[in-house]
């Protein structure tokens, strides 16, 4: 068996190899370069995930806090058992400062229970057991009796708030209990409250309020009902998904008896279809004849609104007519001049069947990509929770009477008492307003987030990268032993696995760099075509568009262009460069023979995930909404039978998608690997052809002494 070590040009003799297994071993290390450069990056990466770490504090993230910058319900604190987190005024939240400075212009402190009743503090203050429940919503440390403040120097200093109003607890924070009846909005069964300062209030005033304060608004009960459902189905739902694993494997399997006949019913039915759109055009035509109206033609008529119109004119039916016929004839010539390559495409798939059948572990593989890309996220999105929490408390003024030229500068709570603001502002206060710093780091935030970023895009795409290359060098494997199966390896796919980190982590850094650079910018367009859709600048909009649009392109090509490079790294072990070069201008050489597999590969792809997801599905809707008698009794009983269902659909497609990637990355590697057979060998004893006999009895080829060989 020879050796086709490098590119060499068609009808140039090789020395044939009997020991050789395939063109794919024997090989250096390919760009070497992007290698240093990628551990040199991943390197940075965990620098950056260490400092983060060190700075970062998910509690902002997880706990609300309150107006000393305190986290509300953290363990080991004094607000341990205060969980909530209280306004002393929700109506304050519906000013625009709120969407300033994130933070509500009113004081805030953690609670054990919210409000569950109207209150106020003038109230309150001639009941002493009135008082003591009214003291679980004051500033902590609060006693009116040792302060020795009358009530309206409490109500001034900000001590305790002027009323309390009925209140439930939504994402950590005491919102007011609404409620709707008969389109009326409520509060406690209430449609007005006092204020606590003699003034009765519209309750829609305070919904205003939550809906500033509360920006990240959770359906708690839904969540909750969502929960339950899994809880008494999670394993059905994994029923469900073995069951489409299974499916997925048999419809692999069966394409290596039935892809053929599934192709040309597919090809006879689209003939009978567009017959059938001929003949019903026509039926159309003719009965249109002598109606009163119909002879118009599409030009007088003009453009309507009411496309209707239009099928009551015979000028229509004949035109649908024309462009069926046109359609119909070009898919017939195309029959005839393609089918030889249409048999081809068919030829390869049942091959492709027949080395996954070999290769059976490769069908595993996808499971250790998801876990790769399920570690990327993990980390990527764990970094960037640490990077936004790790600014530090601001605290800024806040006053609520007079106009006070120091509101919105920044303070020291520490401090407040003794400086200057007090004594221009006596009512103002040094309140947490949000979280930031003016150090180096803070201001390097925004590059580190960008940098978390764009090595999540690379290492996602490094990740897919190392998946392919391993597929394809199984694959390639398989094709180049000319003793099917005997003279696969051992173990091919860990034998190609091993082969691509040892020698092409350059080459596959390389690629997948290139794809991430386009992504990360891709990603910053779509962020300043959101800031633009408030901006009326017609040509900025024209241009992001385009800007858009091309990078999108770009994205496709170059998935298509790695993809296709890979396999050649797989195969002959050259750089990254001179793998795309190759594999591309082999493809352009036989782009017909590429369009056609494409799109029967395409067709048999889209019919499998709909069998293997459409038939789940199915079973999943009958079983959840106990439709099925015999098993009536043993589906659980579910708040939103939807929630299993569509957990069967998504997961059923997941899995589908993850077999028939492998069987797509299958195809395109034995394409790749016979259109090189054909252009490197001939059939003599030294350049024998590597395809399968049923390739070579289609295409009239043969080996010629090649068992003396």
């Amino acid at each position: 068996m020879r050796r086709p070590r490098k590119h060499a040009k068609k009808g140039t003799p090789q020395k044939y190899d009997p020991t050789f297994k395939g063109p794919i071993y024997n090989r250096g290390c390919t760009d070497v370069i992007c290698c240093v450069a990628l551990f040199i990056a991943i390197v940075g990466y965990v620098a950056v995930g260490i400092i983060a770490w060190t700075h970062g504090d998910p509690r902002k993230v997880i706990y609300p806090t309150d107006s000393r910058g305190q986290f509300c319900g953290q363990k080991g604190t004094p607000n341990e058992n205060k969980p909530f987190l209280f306004y002393f005024n929700i109506l304050k939240c519906a000013s625009p400062l709120v969407l300033l400075e994130f933070q509500c212009p009113t004081t805030q402190i953690c609670v054990e229970k919210c409000p569950s009743r109207y209150l106020t503090y003038l109230q309150a203050s001639d009941n002493s057991k009135d008082l003591d429940y009214y003291k679980n919503f004051c500033v902590p440390d609060f006693d009116q009796s040792k302060a020795r403040k009358s009530k309206t120097e409490v109500l001034r200093d900000g001590d305790c708030p002027a009323d309390l109003t009925p209140s439930k607890p939504l994402a950590r924070r005491c919102l007011p209990a609404v409620e709707t009846h008969k389109g009326i909005i409520t509060v406690g069964n209430e449609t007005t409250f006092e204020d606590g300062w003699g003034q009765k209030r519209n309750v829609s005033e305070l919904v205003e309020g939550a809906k500033k304060a509360n920006v990240v608004l959770e359906a708690r009960q839904l969540a909750m009902r969502v929960f339950e459902d899994y809880t008494v189905s999670w394993y059905w739902i994994l029923i469900g998904l073995v069951i489409a694993m299974a499916l997925s494997l048999i419809f692999i399997i069966l394409l290596r008896f039935l892809a053929g006949i599934m192709i040309w019913i597919m090809i006879v039915m689209v003939i009978l279809v567009l017959g059938y759109g001929i003949f019903h055009c026509y039926m159309e035509y003719a009965r249109l004849r002598g109606e009163a109206g119909s002879d118009v033609s599409i030009v007088d008529l003009g453009f309507q609104t009411d496309f209707r119109v239009y099928l009551h004119l015979r000028q229509t039916w004949l035109a649908f007519m024309i462009i069926l016929c046109v359609l119909e004839l070009i898919i017939i010539l195309l029959l005839i001049f393609l089918r030889k390559r249409i048999l081809i495409a068919i030829a390869l798939i049942k091959e492709a069947s027949r080395a996954v059948g070999y290769v059976m572990t490769s069908l595993l593989y996808p499971l250790f990509t998801f876990f790769l890309l399920c570690l990327c996220i993990a980390y990527w999105a764990s970094t960037a929770v640490f990077l936004s929490t790790s600014n530090e408390a601001v605290y800024k003024v806040f006053n609520n009477t007079a106009p006070c030229s120091a509101v919105g500068q920044t303070c020291n709570p520490e401090t407040f008492q003794t400086s200057n603001v007090t004594k221009l502002c006596p009512d103002a206060r040094c309140q947490f307003a949000f979280y930031g710093g003016e150090t180096g780091y803070h201001r390097a935030l925004l590059g580190l987030q960008i940098y978390n970023v764009f090595m999540f895009f690379w290492l996602a795409n490094f990740a897919l990268a190392l998946g392919q290359v391993t597929l394809a060098g199984a694959f390639a494997s398989y094709y180049w032993a000319i003793n099917k199966p005997d003279d696969l390896p051992a173990f091919p796919l860990f034998s190609s696995f091993g082969r691509a980190l040892r020698y092409h982590t350059g080459s596959l850094a390389f690629g997948s760099l290139l794809l991430a650079i386009v992504q990360v910018i891709r990603v910053i367009l779509e962020y300043l075509d959101q800031r633009l859709k408030a901006a009326e600048n017609r040509f900025a909009k024209f241009l992001m568009t385009c800007l858009k649009c091309c990078f999108w392109c770009l994205e496709k090509f170059l998935k298509f262009l790695n993809r296709n490079a890979y396999i050649m790294i797989a195969i002959y072990g050259t750089n990254f460069c001179t793998s795309a070069k190759n594999a591309f201008f082999l493809l352009m050489r036989n782009i017909i023979r590429v369009a056609v597999l494409d799109k029967v590969t395409d067709f048999l792809f889209l019919l499998g995930k709909l069998l293997v997801v459409g038939s789940v599905g199915i079973l999943a809707f009958f079983f959840f909404t106990h439709r099925i008698k015999i098993v009536q009794d043993t589906a659980p009983p579910l708040n939103y039978y939807w929630i299993p269902i569509l957990t069967v659909i998504i997961g059923s497609y997941l899995i589908a998608h993850g077999f028939f990637s492998v069987y797509g990355m299958c195809v395109d590697t034995l394409f790749l690997c016979f259109l090189e057979d054909l252009e490197r060998n001939d059939g003599s004893v030294e350049r024998p052809y590597f395809m399968s006999s049923n390739l070579k009895k289609l295409l009239n080829k043969t080996n010629k002494k090649l068992a003396e060989a």
